[in-house]
Order: C-alpha cells, then structure tokens, then sequence
C-alpha cells in the first residue's frame, strides 16, 4: 500500500470513528428521553452490592418462560435482574413483582419505536449498570458458556477483567422439536431443552461488518426454512450479551453491536479463538404459532414489518423444522466441538 492509500485510510477511519462518537452521543440522549416512557412498578435496586452482576431484559407476557429463565441465570450467577414490562395482559407483571432479586418498570409504549426495547435498557444500565457486568438477554434467549456447569459467570467475568476484556460473544443459536411445533408441548418451570433438543450445527454464514466491526452472522433453521429465497434478510445470530457496563456505552442493534466499537471485537482476526458463549434461543416453543399471529397484528418486532407477513404466516402454520441435517443437543461440549463456541484460552 503506498504512502498516499495509508494517509486516505487513515483519514476514512478517523471520520467514521467521529461519525460513530456522535452518533453513540444521540443514542445515550435518545434514551435518556425516553426514561419518561417507564414507570417505576417496583424498584429493588438498593439491594445492588459492588461487583454484583445484572441481568437487563424487556418482556411482554412471558409468564410462562420467565420461570426457568429467572431459575437458570441465578444459577449462573446472575444477582439483580432489571426488567422492563412493555404492557403485558397475562400474569407477568404479578409473577415478576413476587420475585426478590427483581426490578420491573412498565411502559405501554411502542417497542419498535424504542430500538425494540434498547432505549428502555440503555437508560436503565446507564443508571444502575455502570461499573457491573451487565448481561443482556431476551426471555427466549438461555446463556451458556465453556464450563458453565462448573464455574459460574462470576468465575468467567473475573478472568475477562484480568486481561482487560469488557465484552464477551455468543451465538444465538435456534433450538426446535422434531415434528411440528405445537406437538412439543412445554409447561412453565421446565428446562426448554426437552422440548426443543434440536439445532443446525452448520450453514451459518459470518461476515466482519466494516462499520461497527461486528460479526454478522445468519443461518440456523430460520434462514433454511423461512428465507431460503433471500437469504440476506435471514435474522442476526450474532450477539454481545455481557459487558462491563460504562454509562457511555449504548448498544446499536439489541445486543448485536453496540459503541463504541471496541465492545463488537469478541474475535480473533488473526486466526486463533476468543472465549464466547452460546444464547439457546427458545422461541419455537409450541406458543409461538398463537404468538406469531399476534406480532403481526402488532407490526412492533421489525422495522419493516410488512416484509415479514410471510415469515408470520409461516409460523402460524405450524411447520416442522427438523430436518435430516438436524443435531440433538448434548451439551456445551459439544457445541466447542462443533465450533459452535470457544474457550480460548480460558482452560
């Protein structure tokens, strides 16, 4: 590369590193206004102790899910949970106030009109995250790491922060039945792993996005059965569920990218492996055909949402997501062996 193309790349990447400080400055403002839309249900935070690790997450009528949730990242280590209700109609307001470890704030506001809840989260982890490991994660989305069944995230966060780590990727990774959806069912409190053991242990496609530096990566049964035609507009599986939280970080995209950018480089670009993690994602539980219907109705998941009708409509329909390239689940073993998540260096 010549003297002249060095100064030009410099330059390029000195503009979009100011684009991007401005534009990390209007999300933060972005949210700082819209704490206007919660309102305080009950509020437990004073029991947040120095070095306790949080988890932040907005639900709407996951009474029946949020059971086994609570159960599994308490067990990780998870000590405080912030949850943002976005008006639920079925018991969880009532079952997340009965919960000890929990904070909840309510809004009837527009999800999608809200970053699909971050702007909610953002201001909430500005408030009571900064200086915590923050873990950020959907109801239908279970962590799991290398050795979590021995050490627990206190154990992994620890190490980060010894070498100066402040985020840590996973793979949200679909799980499903074999057969149709609604022939799996699931009772509240069960581990959503028997009802859906099964998952696609290749055809993700990864690419390093220039901009945020993130990985894009798309796959899984959802690209195979439901945009097989356009494959491009097959969702992200690629996240950055735990950070050690700054009040200046924000995330972008849900936790798919956030600023500033170095919190998206949970990667290895010179071909070794960083420690990340896997997000079981349980959405195809056998509710997510009456769900489905709903969402559409209610346009507030996509940002177009009209593109999506037929990826809806595929849903309500039941359909079978096995396949004969399907894999049963056995563990994070497994998953390590599958290249599916790494444990570096973390031994």
């Amino acid at each position: 590369m010549t003297g002249s193309a060095q100064i030009r790349d410099a330059a390029a990447e000195l503009a979009m590193a100011y684009r991007l400080r401005w534009k990390r400055r209007r999300l933060l403002w972005r949210s700082w206004r819209k704490r206007r839309q919660l309102s305080v249900v009950v509020d437990r935070t004073a029991q947040i102790t120095q070095g306790a690790i949080l988890g932040f997450s907005t639900v709407r009528n996951e009474a029946v899910r949020l059971p086994y949730w609570l159960e599994h990242h308490r067990a990780l280590g998870v000590d405080h949970f912030l949850i943002v209700d976005n008006a639920s109609d079925d018991s969880t307001r009532d079952y997340l106030v009965a919960q000890p470890d929990v904070s909840l704030w309510h809004t009837p506001h527009s999800y999608r009109l809200s970053r699909f809840g971050v702007d909610w989260l953002t201001w909430l982890q500005m408030r009571h995250g900064h200086g915590h490991w923050c873990l950020t994660a959907d109801a239908d989305e279970l962590l799991i790491y290398p050795f979590h069944d021995t050490r627990p995230l206190p154990a992994l966060t620890e190490w980060l922060d010894g070498r100066g780590i402040a985020s840590f990727g996973a793979l949200m990774l679909d799980m499903y039945p074999k057969g149709r959806l609604s022939a799996a069912p699931y009772a509240a409190g069960q581990d959503p792993r028997e009802a859906l053991p099964w998952f696609d242990a290749g055809n993700y496609m990864i690419q390093k996005q220039k901009r945020l530096q993130n990985l894009w990566i798309q796959g899984g049964p959802r690209a195979r059965s439901f945009f097989a035609g356009e494959p491009r507009r097959a969702p992200t599986m690629g996240k950055v569920p735990l950070v050690k939280w700054h009040r200046g970080y924000a995330y972008v995209s849900s936790a798919h990218s956030a600023l500033p950018r170095r919190l998206n480089h949970v990667y290895d670009e010179m071909g070794g492996e960083f420690v990340s993690g896997v997000l079981l994602h349980t959405k195809f539980l056998s509710m997510v055909t009456e769900k489905s219907a709903e969402e559409k109705e209610r346009r507030e998941h996509f940002a177009n949402s009209s593109l999506y009708d037929a990826y809806y409509d595929s849903l309500t329909e039941d359909p079978d997501l096995w396949c004969e390239g399907s894999t049963r689940y056995r563990g994070w073993r497994q998953l390590e062996a599958l290249g599916l998540m790494s444990r570096g260096t973390w031994l």
